[in-house]
């Protein structure tokens, strides 16, 4: 049982106990794992009572260990998750999480103790409230125009709309942490907050009567989905399976400065929600955007992101959650080796397309998204690829 380290044996012990711990690399949410957790704690504690000398934080850990070993920053994508996470650790911005700690200890042999250091990060958000898209949320009925004569704060404007997703960690946003982004574009992160709450707001006024199961969303669970495409209006037979099993479904259109088509948005594990912009109005668009926002939460639901955002205008080859999330969402539209089979992989014809999606029981613009995508000609079977056929599913939302 662990113990409250009282003298530098203890102290030694229990390092030597923490680095093995870190070397097995225990899963999250088992014995060792919480354990891992624990000493973390106990060697903080000590630490702080006992020395006065104040170690590397470790951030300048790091970037010693990276001059040493001559490390770009790219150099630290396999330990850190993406050159955005990189970049926001180095920076300070994101505090390490405890897979990360392993990563780095494991392979760049930075001592534990100075990994788990409390990084100095204020708690505490300066919120800006003049830095919301007010206008535009109010063009498009997000909030109400104020109603009475004279001046009158963002922040009092704001407020009750912000409010009605108490699931929302707006700092966590805010500060980029708990949040994964697949962008090569500067999203504003106050749009991008604005929107997520209107999301998390749509999604509470008719919640699921189930609560998700994590481990629900197998390969054959996503491909059923896709069966749902044959449908005339296949986008809300979609909605509706997804909310037998736990999982909303929310469409809003993008808020200018976001360049989003999804996302993932899990403020609690037993009730995500996916939404989507539909900023490129098209069946295949749709289809796709929805099959990788679910693989996020087929395969990432543990890890420490609990927003994903994404423009899938931008390739992610170096972002593993991404390649991930995308091998998995073209299996469950296309399987693999029935492409390679088709002679929709080889010709450029409609009849090959349809041929195939008959073949497969799903809608004729999945396959001809897939052929433009393999063939980088995007004016290919541009008229099956569903131009101007999903919006029209979603009247609720503001189009105009």
């Amino acid at each position: 049982m662990n113990k409250v380290i009282r003298n530098e044996a203890d102290y030694v012990k229990t390092l030597s106990m923490l680095e093995n711990l870190m070397d097995r690399n225990p899963a999250d949410g088992t014995s060792e794992s919480e354990e891992l957790e624990i000493l973390i704690l106990l060697i903080q504690d000590y630490e702080s009572r006992q020395y006065q000398l104040v170690p590397p934080s470790p951030v300048e850990a790091i970037k010693f260990r990276m001059e040493q070993q001559r490390l770009t920053p790219r150099g630290l994508i396999p330990y850190i998750g993406s050159r955005s996470k990189v970049s926001e650790v180095l920076s300070g911005k994101r505090s390490l999480t405890l897979s990360m700690m392993r990563a780095l200890h494991s392979g760049l042999g930075i001592p534990a103790n100075v990994l788990i250091q409390e990084q100095e990060q204020d708690e505490k958000l300066d919120i800006d409230w003049d830095r919301f898209p007010i206008k535009q949320m109010i063009a498009w009925g997000w909030i109400t125009a104020p109603s009475h004569p004279g001046p009158l704060r963002s922040e009092d404007i704001l407020r009750p709309f912000f409010e009605k997703s108490r699931a929302l960690n707006l700092q966590a946003i805010l500060c980029r942490s708990s949040t994964h982004t697949r962008s090569a574009r500067s999203m504003d992160d106050y749009a991008l907050a604005a929107w997520s709450v209107q999301v998390l707001a749509k999604a509470s006024v008719t919640p699921p009567v189930v609560q998700y199961k994590p481990g629900t969303l197998s390969l054959d669970f996503l491909s059923r989905v896709v069966h749902l495409s044959v449908s005339d209006n296949g986008p809300l037979m979609a909605r509706n399976y997804l909310r037998e099993y736990g999982i909303q479904l929310v469409v809003e259109r993008h808020l200018p400065r976001t360049y989003l088509d999804g996302a993932l948005l899990i403020p609690h594990r037993s009730c995500p929600v996916i939404g989507l912009t539909l900023r490129y109005d098209r069946i295949d668009n749709f289809w796709f955007t929805l099959m990788h926002e679910l693989a996020h939460l087929a395969l990432h639901l543990d890890r420490e992101s609990n927003f994903f955002y994404d423009d899938l205008d931008i390739e992610a080859e170096d972002d593993p959650h991404e390649r991930e999330a995308n091998q998995l969402a073209g299996e469950a539209l296309i399987p693999y080796n029935a492409w390679v089979k088709s002679p929709a992989s080889r010709l450029r014809s409609p009849q090959a397309a349809e041929h195939l999606a008959k073949q497969l029981d799903i809608h004729p613009a999945i396959v001809a998204g897939r052929m433009q995508r393999e063939f980088k000609a995007y004016q290919l079977l541009s008229n099956l690829v569903g131009h101007r056929k999903v919006r029209k599913f979603f009247p609720e939302v503001n189009w105009r």
